[in-house]
């Protein structure tokens, strides 16, 4: 009979068990890389064999690290030496801790398989924060489980494989045969083990060296997005757990060198009187730009029509701005984007420390200008914490599924269906005091992706199931445009149409950390006052000043943003991915991860991002305005200064 290797006594050893189950853990883990990215393969568009191969090695450092976060607990039970710990009683413990904690670390990593694409970064310690709100979290999960089913089968066979390679061998004592040298050995090695374990989460045994965090990836990585590839979703967990969102800068020596930089304190020296104009912002959820035919007239040779007939057709009436951009990845960044000229950075501003500052709002400046302000959205009221915010945004009325009160429009998981909820905004409008300013967000272009039963098929299917539901919310706001056209108010009303963030996208043109962002911007007024096409740079946080501006609001505020309506002025876009700040300006895009520059890209020439020309192109007033910016909102948001004085 062959004899089984596993019985052979120096690999029963106890410290030789432990680093074995440690090595089934990191194949684990390196499995679950790939996976993470065969499932988001068209998300990461440029990575080569040879990418891949280094992105592979660099993950060892961040499943070591993150790993032994994990597993800390665990290894000092294991190691620490007392008489009993070789009883059978303790072992069983110690046998279901490792496999219970670790299964919920590969449960972790099976998340992102298909939870990157809604929010195109790994799951986070914020994530608890962002769903917290939510009151149909039951619903929802079935809903996942339900869509995406196979998923829980590989996060079963991972758990089965961690079970079935780690029952053998047993751990055995080492065999010394005196206490009085057991117990030494034991010590020493304990702290051996404590040693290697500190540098683990260090990242190596260099004094200067601090614990890895998720921005040490981008030593593995050609481009900000594929640090997600190198990094394990319990790595950013855990690193993130409890982590303050803004640190305070001092890239400039004085207030004056730091205004000239950038100052957030706009005063409009406006010769008009102030235009007592009704204002509608519309926030649609997950309308990126490239489902818009009117946004891509070269994409497919010229052919693609794209899945927003209506709004296409409004754009050819208005000021757009084929070149703007988010300022965050998720829903909760975009309230405070679009309403408050508050970009995100780092962590959603809503779910921070420093979420209760005051704050300027569209709503409050407009509030003292004796305008009625109101905010919609058909979810149950308190989801994604938007009730919260329009609070401390300073709008007077909230409008949610409750106020709606008709569960018969219910979608059955997030909100009321996008038609009846905008039917239900319009006539709400028709009651309000005149001016107003009212902004809605719409919900129905979301997952699971469905349309109401008599909408069944009437809509492109395209080659996302998000598509349709595009369709669906774009043949719903030309229902609510038809609806309000007749209105005495509607020709004093200025429209303002964009996005809450992009999503997974399907043209190669849109597969770069740039267009990661990319969304459409409408400024559409019926009188005809605003119209055009501005081919600037533009972002979220442009469309407080840009409104204020048209309406001649005279009165000091602060924003992040760009008037827009200014030529002369120089537009910038800021936004936050791979643990690094992506700025554009002109024709140059620079990443900088908050110490030092490590990328930049000429993205008219290089869409793909390929040549970095760091240290070749010169970026020094690029590099000031963007410092300049980042210093002002951090400090400004740490000191709660974000309200002119």
């Amino acid at each position: 009979m062959k004899k089984n290797w596993f019985n052979k006594s120096w690999l029963e050893n106890e410290y030789v068990v432990l680093l074995y189950q440690f090595g089934v853990l990191l194949v684990l883990y390196a499995i679950c890389r790939l996976l993470f990215y065969g499932f988001n393969l068209s998300l990461f568009p440029n990575v080569s064999f040879a990418d891949l191969m280094t992105i592979m090695r660099g993950g060892v450092k961040f499943d070591i690290a993150g790993l032994l976060y994990l597993n800390a607990v665990y290894m000092l039970l294991y190691i620490l030496p007392h008489p009993w710990k070789y009883r059978s009683g303790y072992q069983k413990f110690l046998r279901w801790w490792f496999i219970i904690v670790n299964s919920l670390g590969l449960a972790l990593n099976a998340l992102d398989f298909k939870y990157y694409p809604f929010i195109l970064k790994r799951t986070t310690a914020s994530v608890y924060d962002i769903l917290k709100n939510e009151d149909n979290m039951v619903s929802l999960s079935l809903r996942f489980m339900v869509d995406y089913w196979y998923v829980y089968l590989i996060f079963a066979a991972l758990v089965a494989a961690l079970v079935y390679l780690t029952r053998k061998p047993k751990p055995q004592p080492t065999p010394i045969g005196k206490w009085y040298y057991a117990y030494p050995f034991a010590l020493v090695m304990l702290l051996v083990f404590s040693a290697f374990t500190v540098a683990g989460i260090r990242g190596d045994f260099k004094h200067s060296t601090r614990p890895i965090t998720i921005s040490n990836a981008g030593e593995y990585v050609k481009s900000a997005e594929q640090v997600y590839l190198v990094v394990n979703t319990p790595f950013c967990f855990i690193r993130t757990f409890g982590n303050k969102s803004f640190t305070k800068m001092d890239f400039f020596a004085s207030e004056k060198e730091l205004a000239e930089g950038f100052n957030p304190v706009m005063k409009y020296d406006l010769p008009a009187p102030a235009q007592k104009k009704n204002v509608v912002v519309i926030i649609l959820e997950s309308f990126a730009r490239e489902h818009f035919g009117a946004f891509n007239k070269t994409l497919d040779g010229g052919t693609y029509k794209g899945y927003t007939p209506f709004l296409d057709s409004l754009a050819q009436q208005s000021l757009v701005f084929p070149n703007a951009y988010a300022n965050g990845r998720k829903s909760i960044d975009a309230m405070p984007s679009v309403l408050a000229s508050l970009p995100a950075l780092v962590q959603p501003y809503v779910i921070s420390e420093y979420s209760t500052n005051r704050v300027n709002s569209i709503a409050s400046l407009l509030d003292g200008e004796g305008y009625e302000t109101s905010f919609f959205h058909g979810a149950p009221n308190g989801s994604m914490g938007f009730l919260a915010f329009s609070k401390l945004a300073g709008f007077q009325k909230y409008y949610g599924k409750t106020e709606f009160n008709n569960d018969a429009e219910f979608d059955g998981m997030w909100a009321i269906w996008d038609e009846p909820f905008m039917k239900y905004w319009g006539a709400q409008m028709g009651q309000m005091k005149k001016p107003f300013f009212t902004a809605l967000f719409s919900a129905s272009s979301h997952h699971p992706f469905k349309v109401p039963a008599k909408y069944e098929g009437a809509f492109p299917k395209g080659t996302l199931p998000l598509h349709q539901c595009v369709g669906y919310t774009d043949n719903a706001l030309r229902l609510f445009f038809n609806s309000i056209k007749n209105q005495p108010w509607f020709k004093n009303t200025v429209f303002v149409i964009t996005a809450d963030h992009s999503v997974s996208p399907v043209h190669a043109e849109y597969k770069t950390n740039i267009n990661a962002f990319a969304v459409p911007l409408i400024f559409y007024t019926p009188d005809g006052s605003l119209k055009g096409v501005d081919n600037r740079l533009a972002q979220q946080v442009d469309i407080m000043p840009t409104l204020l501006s048209h309406l001649g609001y005279s009165k000091p505020f602060v924003s992040f943003g760009t008037n827009l309506l200014e030529k002369k002025n120089d537009t910038f876009v800021i936004n936050y991915i791979g643990d690094a700040y992506q700025f554009m300006m002109d024709n140059m895009v620079i990443y900088f991860d908050g110490k030092k520059i490590t990328q930049v890209f000429d993205y008219k020439k290089d869409p793909a991002l390929k040549n970095n020309l760091l240290g070749k192109a010169d970026i020094a007033k690029y590099e000031t305005k963007m410092k300049a910016v980042l210093q002002q909102y951090n400090n400004r948001m740490i000191a709660n200064d974000l309200v002119a004085k």
